[in-house]
Order: structure tokens, then sequence, then C-alpha cells
């Protein structure tokens, strides 16, 4: 009688034991689990240093890949291969301190520890009793039915990757763009110096012709002051073009740009290609973000829905007096009178979230609207101003033909020279104006950096 009394005790002792080990073991049981033991659990693998949207590898959880992801991978810069506008994309992408890619791999790296989130959890317990001695337990609990909280905060870590990993490609692309923007803005500058220089050379001869007309007494000293006056200006002109294209080129190599890439045939006129926009044109970035933060919100309103509702979790502890193994049924947030107001809210802030991406479609489609038109209209008006440059060329050339037959005036070459001049400049502008709503274009719908390099 007294060896099964021992028995018993005994296995009231191994009870808990035998529970703790049961919870541990009952993941292993669950589909696509063979081989997940504590020693997995507690040590995951270890992420790499740095990522971008591709991890590579084995580094990347099956639970990450999405349409998203895939979608932002495959996009492709639309700017030309080999061209003056990739070399400094690229420039600037490498010198990039890429804040957004750490605030990816953080969210990499909760989405990972959450694809585990269906296994028990293990901690310590240690309780003062009222005899004053302490009691040390280690608690077991395995969720068994939780109405989709675990499954929910998987879905909201894995939208939070493709938030993450949306908010990367808009900062790489807005970096690029703004120094496209400051690279166009110095060609654009150094051109104009260009045009400047030459007007100078031309009007100081004006100039020089003018004086001795004056010196001669064949002409006024109020038209050598005109002259001279349209002479300064140019001058102006031209000196404030440069400093301009000096201040572009200093802030491009201060994010990276190596200044050589700058010199020379980089920033003559001409050799602007065209962007290579795909066809059908992928959907635009505002939009993404929109659609990413929809699924994170509508994820939290499924934690949230199942905090209020009841589940039931296998509870059991290992210890001096540690309780006998229990099915605990419980809610993650108590129950109130404003229950109900509290899953409405939790409705309607879904619905905020469905209007948003509807809101952010359509603001994005009237900038794109508005910046294809925008580039339609400049690329007209530029090649009219270069039609408009040569007719003022060939009218400036008749003129001075009439002036060495003696037929003309020199104030009257002067005045159509300088018409001249100014046709040239505002023609200079306009292309690179056409480029820059290119640029804008490309930004909006992240063609600005190849997705995979990103």
């Amino acid at each position: 009688m007294r060896q099964g009394d021992r028995k018993c005790r005994a296995t009231r002792k191994a009870g808990p034991f035998l529970a703790c080990v049961a919870l541990l073991g009952l993941p292993g049981c669950l589909p696509g689990t063979e081989g997940a033991g504590v020693s997995r659990m507690l040590m995951p693998e270890p992420a790499p240093v740095a990522e971008g949207l591709d991890p590579g590898g084995a580094g990347q959880d099956a639970a990450e890949a999405s349409a998203l992801l895939n979608d932002l991978m495959g996009r492709r810069s639309a700017l030309p291969g080999g061209s003056a506008l990739a070399s400094v994309a690229d420039a600037v992408l490498a010198a990039d301190s890429r804040p957004a890619g750490a605030a990816l791999r953080s969210a990499r790296l909760r989405a990972r520890a959450q694809s585990r989130n269906w296994l028990p959890s293990i901690g310590p317990q240690v309780s003062l009793t009222s005899l004053g001695s302490v009691v040390a337990m280690l608690v077991v609990e395995q969720v068994i039915f939780d109405n989709g909280r675990k499954k929910a905060e998987r879905d909201f870590a894995k939208a939070d990757v493709e938030v993450a990993a949306v908010t990367l490609v808009q900062d790489s692309n807005a970096r690029v763009l703004s120094a496209l923007t400051l690279y166009l803005a110095a060609r654009e500058a150094q051109d104009k110096a260009e045009l400047a220089r030459a007007a100078e050379r031309d009007m100081s001869h004006f100039e020089w012709i003018m004086s001795e007309r004056v010196a001669g007494g064949i002409s006024d000293q109020s038209d050598l002051q005109v002259l001279r006056q349209k002479l300064a200006e140019i001058r102006s002109t031209e000196q404030r073009e440069s400093e301009a294209a000096r201040a572009a080129v200093a802030e491009l190599s201060a994010m990276g740009v190596d200044p050589a890439m700058l010199q020379g045939e980089a920033l003559t006129r001409g050799g602007l290609a065209a962007l290579r926009l795909p066809d059908p044109v992928p959907v635009p970035l505002p939009v993404r973000m929109a659609e990413a933060e929809q699924e994170r919100a509508m994820a939290r309103a499924r934690i949230d829905r199942a905090g209020f509702l009841p589940g039931l979790s296998a509870t059991a502890a290992l210890g001096r007096g540690a309780p006998d193994p229990s099915l605990d049924i419980r809610t993650a947030r108590p129950l109130g009178f404003g229950t109900a107001d509290d899953l409405r809210a939790v409705e309607a802030a879904t619905e905020s979230e469905r209007r948003k991406v509807d809101q952010a479609r359509e603001e994005s489609e009237r900038r794109l609207r508005r910046l294809q038109q925008e580039r339609t209209a400049l690329a007209r008006q530029a090649q009219e101003g270069m039609v408009l440059t040569s007719k003022a060329k060939a009218n400036l050339d008749l003129f001075q033909a009439q002036y060495d037959a003696g037929q003309r005036q020199v104030m009257d070459v002067v005045g159509l020279y300088e018409q001249f001049a100014r046709q040239q400049q505002q023609a200079a502008g306009l292309a690179y104006r056409a480029m820059q709503a290119e640029l804008d274009i490309a930004a909006e719908l992240g063609l600005l950096a190849d997705g995979d390099k990103l």
C-alpha cells in the first residue's frame, strides 16, 4: 500500500513537468513545423547586417513574400542607360545613408519574430507568499484558440514590412529626383551662361563700333550709353547663371557626385534623351503606400476585435508549489458598457483607410495628368522656341547684311540681336523644364531606380 502511495505522489509531482513537455511538443505536431524546437524558438536565425527590398538567399522568409514587394522589386529605372542622368542617380544612391533601409530591416525582424507567435510562451514567475517564502515557477502557455489574433499579428507585421518597403522606394526616388533636379539646374545655368558670354562678345563688338562712331562725330553719345547699359546687363546675367551652376554642382558634390562628372561635355547643351516610361505604367508609389497602410490598419482592426472575444489557452507550471495544468478562457480586453462603441470605432477605422486609398489614387492621377500635360506643352514650346530662334537668327543675318551695305543703323542691328539673344535664353530653359516634368512623372511612379537594387 505504501508503495502505491509513493507512486501516486511521484505521479502528482511529475504531472506539471509532463504537462510542460506536452505543451512544448504541441507545436511540433502542427503541420509545417517539423523540427521546430525550443532552441530554434529562443534563438532565431541571425539577420543580415543590412537589407533592402530583397535580402537575398535564405535571409528572406516565405512569410515576407507579397505581391507588393514583388511589384516594387520588378520596377526598372526609366533613365537612359549610360547617360549622365543615370550616372548621377547611381552616384547619389551609392552615397545614400539609407535610414529607410534600416527601418525596413527592423520591420523584417519584427515580422520574423511574429511568424513564430504560434509557439508556446515560456517565462518565469516569482511570487511572495503570505508566509514570506518565495515561490519560483516556470510557466508555459500555449494558445489553442484566439479568434484569429495570432494570425492578425502576423499579418500586421507583414504589412509593416510592406509599408517600410514603400517608404524605402519613395525615399530613394526622392533622393534621385533631388539630385537630377540639381543636375538639370546646373546644366541649364551653364548653358545660359555660355549664351550670355557669346552675347557679351558680340555686344562688345557693337560697343566698340559705336564708340568709334561717337569719337568720329557720326553717332550720338546717348546710343553709346544705351549699348553700355545692355552690355552690363548681359555681364550680370552671365555672372548670375555661372554662380547658380557652381552652387548646384557644389550641392551635388555634397550628395556624393564626383565633380569631375559635372565638367566639360556633361554640362554642355544637347544630349537630353527622353525617359523610357513603360506602357502600361505601374501603380504610383503614393497609392501603393496607401494600400500597404490599409492592410496594416485592417490587421490592427482584427487584433483589436479579437481582443474583445474569449480565447482558449492551456497553461502549465513547473516548480515548487506549482498549480495543476489548466485550460483558461479569457479575453485580452475587459468587456464594459462601451464595448459596442469600441467595436464600431474599429470598423470606422478600417473604412477610413479604404477611403484614404481612393483619395490617394485620385490625387496621384491628378498629379500625373497635370505633369503629362505640362510635359507635352513644354516640349511643344521648346520646339516652337527653336523655330523662333532660327527665324530670329535669319532676321539678324539680314539686318547685318543691310548694315554692311549701309542701309541700317547700328542700333537697329543691336535691337534685333538683343531679341535673338533673349529668344535663345528662353528656348534653352524650356527644354530643361520639359525634362524636369518627365523626371517628376518617373518619381511619382517610382521609376528613377531599379527596385531590385534598393
